[in-house]
């Protein structure tokens, strides 16, 4: 497959630089053998008593900082946690760092890393001097969202931005980015849903930086994806069984919850708890295994995001749905409209 494979003319003015308000006023696009086009507090009427609603829980961090080493200034993109507490990262500049340097943040002044180890692509790994609450606390008066270089932001980040970009599963800290389709959720459609007898469960997948970075290679098989941190609890694969078990569909709200989903599958389709990091790459002539259906936002041209939706929904039936969706003026991305796709 080439990257080409996965290119589609998308006008700049279909790209949305705000979310819908409110939230659940989204349009949705449901993608079978058939369109509808609908909205997204709709949801209700295509799930029955019994579905699943997987949901990624993890909660974006201002991840995007200012450093100094010496008189170097370094730009540094938190990317995601390690198992023992350090932190890889992005860094602008990166030659300028050698291991063991210290490296001090604008707005923070208690706040400083040392160099553990530096890639030879400009990822660094980091070991800060704080933990825990005194952390978070350094790093909201040090950090500011790192929002997608495709909503324009002249000045950085807005206020409503720290509410906007944060969904309502939020809980574990660790993004750098949101997973966008849990951002249609709001109180009254999750009152709906449970009326509606749907359960819910939420996994934790910390989204990094790379989710930002293009395809650069003609031949998909040469694109390396970046690692990102994942939690399934013992209690939330049991619950993701039990609803399987008793003919219950799942449904993955977002790509982060069915990457994670995928990279914790048996051969059988049956979940087990997951810790760790996952490098799973979903491409057309993967098989799902996990989820029945999947909400997801509207993604770019030649993206690793696209290229999931056709291996999940079939390339033939994306391209038409993308097309459709582009001409009757659906919204894209982070702040866009939203799509039901039902496993091909």
């Amino acid at each position: 497959m080439r990257t080409s494979d996965f290119d589609f003319a998308l006008p700049p003015e279909r790209i949305a630089h705000e979310p819908a308000r409110p939230r659940d006023s989204a349009r949705l696009l449901v993608v079978g053998e058939t369109l509808q086009d609908r909205i997204v507090r709709d949801l209700p009427d295509f799930l029955r008593p019994g579905d699943l609603l997987i949901a990624n829980d993890t909660r974006v961090i201002p991840a995007q900082l200012s450093a100094r080493r010496g008189e170097a200034r370094i730009g540094i993109t938190l990317n995601r946690p390690e198992p023992d507490g350090a932190w890889h990262a992005l860094a602008r500049n990166a030659r300028r760092l050698r291991d063991s340097d210290t490296l001090h943040f604008d707005g923070a002044d208690d706040l400083t890393a040392t160099v553990i180890h530096r890639d030879p692509d400009g990822g660094v790994t980091l070991r800060f001097n704080l933990e825990g609450a005194a952390f978070s606390s350094a790093l909201s008066r040090a950090g500011a969202l790192a929002l997608p270089p495709y909503i324009e932001r002249p000045t950085g980040p807005t206020a409503s931005d720290q509410s906007d970009y944060q969904t309502i599963f939020a809980r574990d800290e660790g993004a750098v980015a949101a997973p966008t389709a849990g951002l249609h959720f709001t109180p009254d459609l999750l009152a709906a849903l449970d009326a509606r007898g749907v359960q819910r469960v939420t996994i934790t997948l910390h989204v990094g930086a790379g989710t930002f970075l293009p395809v650069r290679a003609d031949e998909i098989a040469e694109h390396r994806i970046h690692a990102e941190r994942g939690y399934i609890s013992a209690d939330a694969a049991a619950t993701i069984n039990a609803a399987r078990a008793a003919g219950g569909r799942l449904i993955a709200v977002g790509t982060t919850s069915l990457r994670l989903l995928e990279s914790a599958a048996n051969e059988d389709g049956t979940i087990r708890p997951f810790n760790g990091e996952t490098e799973l790459f979903l491409l057309p002539g993967h098989t799902f295994r996990t989820a029945d259906l999947l909400m997801t936002n509207f993604h770019l041209p030649r993206s690793t995001l696209f290229m999931l939706v056709c291996g999940f929904a079939g390339t033939t039936r994306m391209k038409a749905a993308y097309q459709h969706a582009v001409e009757t003026g659906y919204r894209f991305y982070s702040y866009g409209d939203s799509s039901l796709l039902q496993k091909a």
